[in-house]
């Protein structure tokens, strides 16, 4: 998308007319500056405000004197810029976590506190008891991605089934008055600060689960997953909803004029049509899952270690996200760059997804002969 934006923006420029040289002059000048604080920024030199001002002039006088031009430069500007950011953002995640996968090598994602042994040979050799002991410069994080796995299976379990469900229901079933009802409803879920939702789970859900189950402890992987499973409903309904109104009514009323009933309509035909932007709706959910930082935090006791037994879902362990959000304040430096290394498995991981779904989208388009 962001490939297909550029173009579009550069055949602006190929195309554009009645360029003179001021303009040439005043976009040269602009695109200088603008370079100028982007290096200042990176290489700490002190000056980004100055030239960030002095761009601002040129684009206000490039805005009075030639208006059109201006407007395909900024798009273009803005279009390269998401583009600059991303890699950027790359590029700073990996070096600052090189120190920490320098140190720790491949144990850092693989390594446990025990040895390892199979069929009496030892595997993997152990950490010395230990996932995550700053004092030592011992850092796993097998805890925090196995904690991150088992959250999510369970906020793909929340998510998923009622996401579909509630997509469903809009797209083949409610009347349009309870649509413009229930539809801006689950949207506005999605505006509820991730920080309410965990201190309702933390207040409430976590003194009934204690008092109730008997769990050891408060705080759990089960009651994160529900938590954040609620959370990325929204983005499956909407998402969902839009892949089921994809699918032509005459694949529809094909169906229904065969005598189908509706449900059968819904699941023979609406659903398998839409079957993968269905999918991509669920990865977007399950995304956002991963992702989810301050309701899993506040939730969980942050404690790195593994559930015993390992599929323990009353676990009060710790995630990804939650292992940052919880060390990152008096972290030394060797600390924070596997901290950094967290957080680059995390961007795998949710870049993987964004890109698998964007596929599952593309392909659904092609198959029902969209663009």
């Amino acid at each position: 998308m962001a490939q297909s934006s550029l173009k579009q923006s550069f055949d602006a420029f190929r195309t554009a007319e009645d360029i003179d040289t001021s303009a040439l002059v005043a976009g040269a000048v602009g695109a200088v500056l603008l370079l100028t604080a982007l290096a200042s920024f990176v290489l700490r030199l002190g000056l980004e405000v100055p030239s960030i001002l002095g761009f601002l002039v040129v684009l206000g006088y490039g805005w009075y004197a030639h208006q059109g031009l201006a407007a395909k430069s900024m798009t273009f500007l803005m279009t390269v810029s998401t583009v600059l950011i991303l890699g950027m953002i790359t590029v700073f995640l990996v070096l600052e976590s090189l120190h920490a996968f320098r140190l720790m090598g491949p144990e850092i994602l693989i390594g446990m506190s025990e040895p390892v042994t199979l069929f009496g040979v030892t595997v993997l050799p152990g950490l010395g008891g230990v996932f995550w002991q700053p004092s030592s410069a011992t850092y796993s994080l097998v805890p925090a991605m196995w904690g991150t796995f088992v959250t999510t299976l369970i906020a793909t379990a929340v998510a998923a089934p009622l996401g579909i469900a509630c997509a469903l229901f809009l797209a083949e079933i409610a009347p349009n008055w309870v649509r413009e009802i229930v539809k801006p409803g689950i949207e506005i879920l999605a505006g509820i600060p991730s920080i309410v939702y965990g201190f309702i789970g933390f207040t409430i859900l976590n003194t009934y689960v204690f008092q109730n189950f008997r769990t050891p402890t408060q705080g759990s992987f089960f009651l994160v997953g529900g938590v954040i499973g609620l959370m990325a409903l929204p983005t499956v309904v909407s998402v969902a909803e839009d892949s089921l109104d994809t699918v032509p009514d005459s694949m529809k009323d094909g169906a229904l004029a065969l005598g189908s009933t509706d449900w059968q309509t819904m699941t023979s035909i609406t659903l398998p049509a839409a079957f993968s932007g269905v999918s991509a709706a669920v990865l977007l959910g399950v995304g956002r899952a991963i992702g989810e930082t301050m309701a899993a935090t506040v939730i969980l006791g942050n404690t790195v270690g593994l559930p015993q037994p390992l599929y323990d879902v009353f676990g009060n362990n710790v995630t990804l996200t939650t292992l940052i959000a919880s060390q990152y304040g008096d972290a030394g430096e060797t600390q924070l760059s596997a901290l950094f290394a967290a957080g680059v498995v995390l961007f795998v991981t949710v870049l993987f997804l964004s890109l698998t779904s964007l596929k599952i989208e593309a392909e659904l388009k092609e198959t029902l002969g969209g663009e």
